[in-house]
């Protein structure tokens, strides 16, 4: 029976990328011979239409298989001086590095941020806009995680205790005084690591906890994401999802769920947006209008690109997040280690959450308060933002306008009690987080 499922494991991972693979083709066939000089002579709509339509497909099938580099601008000082940001990776482990964005020629910020990346499908690189909205006013590390299919058999297994077991290295690594932002999935188990090191090494407990759209309860608003996860049974997810990596990368033989079916579902839950988009690109290509780096193609170049999670991470999650929702009965452990929520004392906890959000509903992660019962309630803050769907409160003009400075002067409200040299402001006077501004939602996108 292993063998058998092993076999069919391979053959659909490699008959997943075998469609991607010929529908790039097909994309470079129909761009080559849309394009083809004789067609001029004809001035036909349809050659510049099957051209654009080649051009597009071509460079979204391509970039599935492709890691975007981080591309992050200048920071420009108050001097008027460019900096340099450098990517450096500080500490290296099998399944995920904690990589610095260094700055060049510049002091470290007072205001020490990990960014905790989601791993649901998208590569880190996905916040890059967060990044680079936080660098002029933080010394910034996130959390990059791997692409399975590219990692041995030999690394072992990785799952939700080890997710958060690696939260607790690197903020070990990083030390007293870290302020932690944790967008989406892995919010559940940011709460996780807080509280072992609460319970067991308090000196590097983070100074601030930032939960971002996260399923610290699942069950307080039903969404399509939560009904799944109940609908179908484990074993219905191992067999119907989970694969083995084909003989082309370096995980071959490693069960994953991968990137391409998770990629499939998120564009089922918003086809019509997708497609609307996609159709508004082939035109903007046959007239001449579209370009390398426009909104589309900056968007989709992300997007698009996917990662492999490990079956044993995949699986985790969703039988001890969703099924048995251990986080908000506080029966989550790690390595045998009951994680006790309450053991959370000294760290100030903030809550952000979208109106519109239908990945983690309005509820599911303000619960990580409640359960944070240790915590006085002058160091815990909610925020919901109006009209703002999941993509928009951490990267959206959301983010951008209203959600970006309230966290700033969260994080500087609870610094040390003397006002650091060169404590900067967010942009934005102190702020009552329960005060919103209404504001257009510019992402309605999952991740």
């Amino acid at each position: 029976m292993a063998t058998y499922k092993g076999a069919k494991g391979i053959v659909s991972y490699d008959a997943m990328e075998t469609i991607r693979n010929t529908n790039e083709w097909l994309g470079a066939t129909a761009r080559a011979f849309g394009s083809y000089p004789a067609f001029a002579l004809m001035p036909h709509p349809m050659f510049k239409l099957i051209s654009a339509w080649g051009r597009v497909t071509e460079r979204s099938f391509s970039r599935m298989v492709i890691k975007p580099d981080w591309n992050l601008p200048p920071i420009v000082s108050e001097d008027g001086q460019d900096h340099i940001v450098y990517v450096e990776p500080v500490l290296k482990r099998d399944f995920g590095d904690l990589v610095h964005f260094r700055v060049a020629r510049r002091d470290p910020m007072p205001r020490r941020v990990l960014l905790v990346a989601p791993m649901s499908g998208h590569y880190a690189t996905l916040l890059r806009s967060t990044v680079t909205s936080l660098l002029p006013d933080c010394e910034v590390y996130v959390t990059d995680w791997h692409n399975a299919r590219d990692i041995p058999v030999s690394a072992g297994k990785f799952d939700v205790e080890d997710y958060t077991q690696y939260l607790v290295d690197f903020l070990r690594h990083l030390g007293p005084g870290t302020n932690m932002i944790a967008i989406c999935q892995p919010a559940p188990l940011a709460l996780a690591a807080t509280a072992l090191l609460a319970a067991e090494d308090p000196a590097h407990q983070p100074r601030s906890l930032i939960l971002i759209g996260g399923p610290i309860d699942p069950d307080a608003k039903a969404t399509e994401v939560t009904d799944f996860g109940h609908r179908m049974t484990m074993g219905e997810l191992d067999l119907m999802l989970i694969q083995q990596v084909g003989f082309k990368y370096r995980g071959a033989g490693r069960m994953v769920y991968p990137g391409l079916a998770q990629l499939s579902s998120f564009i089922a839950m918003n086809a019509d947006t997708h497609a609307n988009a996609f159709i508004d690109q082939i035109f903007a290509e046959a007239r001449g209008e579209a370009s390398d780096g426009d909104r589309h193609n900056r968007f989709y170049d992300e997007y698009l690109a996917v990662m492999d999670m490990t079956a044993e991470f995949y699986l985790s999650t969703v039988q001890r997040i969703f099924k048995e929702n251990q986080i908000a009965r506080n029966e989550f452990a790690v390595g045998g280690r009951k994680v006790d929520i309450k053991a959370i004392r000294d760290v100030a906890i903030m809550t952000v959450e979208g109106a519109n959000d239908d990945i983690s509903a309005p509820g599911q992660c303000v619960a990580a308060l409640d359960l944070c019962s240790s915590v006085p309630p002058e160091r815990k803050v909610q925020h919901l933002e109006p009209n703002a769907g999941h993509y928009g409160i951490f990267a959206g003009k959301s983010w951008r306008l209203n959600i970006r400075p309230l966290v700033l002067d969260f994080i500087d409200e609870h610094l040390s009690s003397e006002p650091p040299a060169r404590r900067r402001r967010g942009g934005s006077q102190p702020a009552d987080c329960g005060r919103v501004t209404p504001n257009e939602e510019d992402g309605k996108l999952a991740i």
